[in-house]
């Protein structure tokens, strides 16, 4: 991202505006990281981009809470996932249980989005 040091928001792409936003956030060294849809505004050619910087960071043991509708990816990097639905935690759990059919509109989601 060098290249990019001087240059303006606006001069940037929506990945690079992401990754930015996360460097800045890593220099005063949190303990835990929340993101709020962090690739809902992208280009879809972006999006993997800022996925693979949280799983980077996944990798190097920071804490995160990521709120997602990236589902393939939140199995992937999840220690634990909570599923909610109109505002209420419907399911809490490792995401090997998600999959393993314990919960019964759990599943029914996961087969609407080609999970299960």
């Amino acid at each position: 991202m060098l290249e990019h040091a001087w240059k303006y928001p606006h001069q940037l792409s929506g990945g690079q505006q992401q990754r930015v936003a996360i460097a800045r956030a890593l220099m005063m060294r949190p303990q835990i990281m929340l993101f709020d849809e962090p690739t809902s505004a992208l280009d879809p050619e972006k999006v993997n981009e800022v996925l693979q910087v949280i799983e980077s960071l996944a990798h190097e043991g920071i804490t995160m809470v990521i709120v997602t509708h990236e589902m393939n990816f939140a199995f992937k990097v999840s220690d634990r996932i909570v599923f909610m639905e109109k505002g209420r935690v419907v399911c809490d759990d490792t995401p090997q249980a998600m999959r393993d059919g314990q919960h019964p509109r759990v599943d029914a989601f996961l087969k609407d989005v080609s999970l299960a």
